[in-house]
C-alpha cells in the first residue's frame, strides 16, 4: 500500500494553512492493453451498432462506487463553511429518506456534513455529472475547480477531461471494459457479474447489506427492502467476491447509474450500470444517458485514474477554506 501527498500550490500556501486529511479509495487495476472491443451490439434498442471496452492503456477504476461517506468528507473539505456555492450538496441528500449525508448549519466549520444513520457505506447519490467531476478535481488537486476539468464555476454545457488529468470519471469504454470484459481470454460477459444469465434480485438485511450474498447477485429490480422502503442502495461490495466483475469492482451493476465521460448532446452526458429499481439497464448493450445536472436518488459515480497502484491511499492537501433519465438513442429523440 502507498502514500500519496498532494501538495497546494506555495501561492495558495501563503494565503491560507492547509490541513491535512486521510481519504481511502480503493482501486483495481485494468490491463489487458489494447484489448478489442466488445463484438455485441452497444444498444438493443437503436438499429446502429456500437463497440465498446477498447482501452489501449492500463487504468484503475475505484473498486466500488463512492460513498456518501468519502463525499461527506469532501463536502467538509470543499466547503467547511456550508456556502454551498457550486451546489455540490442537494438538500435532498438529507431529506429524503434514500438520502446519505446531513447538513447542519450550526456545526462547526469543517463538520457540518455528516453521514445517516447506516447510509455511510451506501452509494452517494443526488450529484449530477458536475459534482462528479468536482469531486475527482478535489481529489486531483483540494481544488473543485481545476485539476482533472477546468470548471471555473461552470455548471452546464460541454466539459471535457484536461490532458493529463490523473482522476477523474471513467470513459464509457473504461466503465464497459472494468464491468463486462475477462481478461483470461478478452471475451465479454452479459452482466457485469461474471455472468451471461440475469443476476439473482438481491435482498437487504435491517443496516441496508445485501443478505442472500452470493455467485451473480445485484440489487436491482427493487428487492433491497429496508429503512421502510421497497427498494433501496444497498452497502458497496456486500453482494460478495462471488458477484465481482471479472476485474474484482463490485456494483457495476444495480445499487447507482454511475456517470460516465460520454458526451452525448450539448446537455447529456453517459449512464451505466442501472440502479436500485431498475430491470433489465445492467445488461451491457443497455447505454443510458442524462442532463449532466441531474440530481436523483438513482444516480451515483465511481472514479478512474491512470496513475495509483492497486490498492492505494490517498493523503490529500485540502484547502482551508427534475429532469428526466432517458434511455439513449442517438438516433432517436429522448424518451
Amino acid at each position: 500500500m502507498k502514500t500519496f501527498r498532494l501538495l497546494a500550490p506555495l501561492a495558495a500556501l501563503s494565503l491560507v494553512t492547509p490541513a491535512f486529511a486521510a481519504f481511502n479509495m480503493d482501486y483495481v487495476t485494468i490491463g489487458n492493453a489494447g484489448n478489442a472491443a466488445d463484438t455485441a451490439d452497444g444498444d438493443v434498442f437503436t438499429e446502429g451498432i456500437q463497440r465498446f471496452g477498447s482501452v489501449g492503456y492500463v487504468y484503475q477504476i475505484g473498486k466500488y462506487e463512492v460513498t456518501n461517506a468519502q463525499y461527506a468528507e469532501f463536502l467538509n473539505a470543499a466547503d467547511p463553511g456550508g456556502v454551498n456555492a457550486n451546489g455540490i450538496y442537494n438538500a435532498s441528500m438529507g431529506s429524503n429518506i434514500r438520502g446519505g449525508i446531513t447538513y447542519t448549519s450550526g456545526s462547526a466549520s469543517g463538520s457540518k456534513y455528516t453521514t445517516r444513520t447506516n447510509m455511510g457505506n451506501k452509494p452517494v447519490n443526488y450529484v449530477s455529472w458536475f459534482d462528479a467531476v468536482r469531486f475527482t478535481n478535489w481529489m486531483a488537486t483540494g481544488n473543485t475547480e481545476t485539476g482533472s476539468y477546468t470548471l471555473n464555476g461552470a455548471t452546464s454545457g460541454i466539459v471535457t477531461k484536461n490532458v493529463g488529468a490523473t482522476v477523474y470519471i471513467p470513459s464509457e469504454d473504461e466503465w464497459y471494459k472494468a464491468a463486462y470484459s475477462n481478461p483470461a481470454d478478452s471475451s465479454y460477459s452479459i452482466y457485469p457479474t461474471q455472468s451471461n444469465t440475469a443476476p439473482t434480485i438481491a435482498a437487504a438485511d435491517a443496516s441496508g447489506n445485501i443478505s442472500n450474498p452470493g455467485a451473480n447477485v445485484a440489487n436491482y429490480n427493487y428487492g433491497a427492502d429496508w429503512n421502510g422502503q421497497d427498494g433501496n442502495m444497498t452497502t458497496v461490495g456486500s453482494a460478495g467476491a462471488a458477484s465481482a466483475s471479472f476485474y474484482g469492482t463490485f456494483d457495476q451493476g444495480g445499487n447507482a447509474y454511475e456517470w460516465n465521460d460520454a458526451v452525448i448532446s450539448t446537455t447529456a452526458r453517459g449512464l451505466r450500470a442501472g440502479s436500485w429499481n431498475s430491470d433489465e439497464n445492467l445488461i451491457s448493450s443497455y447505454l443510458m444517458s442524462a442532463n449532466a445536472v441531474l440530481e436523483n436518488q438513482y444516480n451515483g459515480f465511481r472514479v478512474a485514474s491512470v496513475s495509483i497502484p492497486e490498492p492505494s491511499v490517498w493523503v490529500l492537501t485540502i484547502l482551508a477554506s427534475g429532469m428526466i433519465m432517458t434511455r439513449r438513442k442517438r438516433s432517436h429523440a429522448p424518451c
